[in-house]
Parts: structure tokens; C-alpha cells; sequence
């Protein structure tokens, strides 16, 4: 026998006397794994009493069976208050939403920009809880805050829409614009 087939039958008899076990108790569903359905380039528009509430365009959108997950890339978004206003629009570069939780997370590039409140947002990860209304970004994440003549940095973010109230937990830089307009006294 040749040497080089005396190591090929070393290692084969070596790799089939190593016992394996598969897990049988433990089932793997593949529409956990598995998109049901995924849309390229794509508009979504979700209505409720006849009226839009929410507008998706989508790069791709992922939608599995058994949750409530969606996932999305180069995503941009308008959501619209009962009377059909634009209440937020944004974008970002990848969304994570499980709406049976009430639970959104977007990244990469993210824009929003809140009309009620006037305010624009810049980040790379922000969390939306819609049960709590929570806007939170990590604790070491940078936000970027514009709203009238004031911009905001810091890191910790967190904003509650209950209490119209936001918060940075690290450090803080920014501007405060003034108007160098000064009344003449007669």
C-alpha cells in the first residue's frame, strides 16, 4: 500500500471512529429560519379607518410565518397622525420590527425628523418601543439632535413620548444660535 493511501485510511478510519449524536428531542423549524415571504424594491403602505397610518419603501423586506419579525434594508418611512399629517419620516439602513411586541430598531444612517416637535434626528441605532414610547439609543451611541436654533451631541440618548421630556446619560456638546438683531429704543 501507498504511503500517501495509508494516511487516507488513517484519517478516514479516524473521522468514522468519532461517535456523533444528532439532538432528536430538539426540532428546528425552518419557518423560524427562513423568510415567508421578501419583497425587493418595494412600497407598503398600512391603512387603518380608510386613512394611512404608515408608508415603507423598502429595499428589501423580510416577513417571517411564525412571529411578528420584519426585517428590512435601505428602508425610509413616513407615519401620519389621525388627520393624515406626516407626523415622522425618516430613514435608515437596516429596520428590525416585531410588531406583536410593539418593538422597532433601526441602524446604519439613520434621519428622522419628527414634525409635531420640529426636532431631527441623527444616529446609527435607535429603539422605539411603542408600548412605553421610548426612543432610547446605546449608552455609548452617538445622537444627533437639531430643534430651532439649537444642535445637540451626546451619547446615552433616551427621549419618552409621553412626557415630550429627552435625556443624554454621557457627555454633551453643541450650539445654541442667537439672533444678533437688537431693538433700536427711540
Amino acid at each position: 500500500m501507498k504511503k500517501s493511501n495509508r494516511i487516507f485510511s488513517v484519517f478516514l478510519i479516524t473521522v468514522l471512529s468519532f461517535s456523533c449524536s444528532l439532538k432528536y428531542a430538539e426540532t428546528v423549524n425552518a419557518e423560524d429560519k427562513v423568510p415567508e415571504f421578501v419583497f425587493e424594491d418595494t412600497k407598503l403602505v398600512r391603512y387603518e379607518n380608510m386613512k394611512p397610518t404608515l408608508e415603507v419603501t423598502a429595499g428589501t423586506l423580510e416577513q417571517y410565518k411564525n412571529n411578528n419579525e420584519t426585517y428590512g434594508k435601505d428602508i425610509s418611512f413616513i407615519s401620519y397622525d389621525d388627520e393624515g399629517k406626516a407626523e415622522t419620516e425618516g430613514s435608515c439602513g437596516i429596520i428590525f420590527a416585531d410588531t406583536g411586541k410593539k418593538i422597532y430598531e433601526l441602524y446604519d444612517d439613520i434621519e428622522l425628523y419628527n414634525a409635531p416637535e420640529k426636532m431631527r434626528f441623527q444616529a446609527n441605532m435607535l429603539k422605539w418601543n411603542d408600548k412605553t414610547e421610548q426612543l432610547t439609543s446605546g449608552r455609548s451611541d452617538m445622537v444627533k439632535i437639531e430643534k430651532d436654533d439649537t444642535i445637540m451631541r451626546g451619547s446615552g440618548f433616551s427621549a419618552s413620548g409621553v412626557s415630550k421630556t429627552f435625556s443624554f446619560r454621557g457627555n454633551i456638546t453643541g450650539t445654541i444660535e442667537t439672533s444678533d438683531d437688537t431693538n433700536k429704543v427711540e
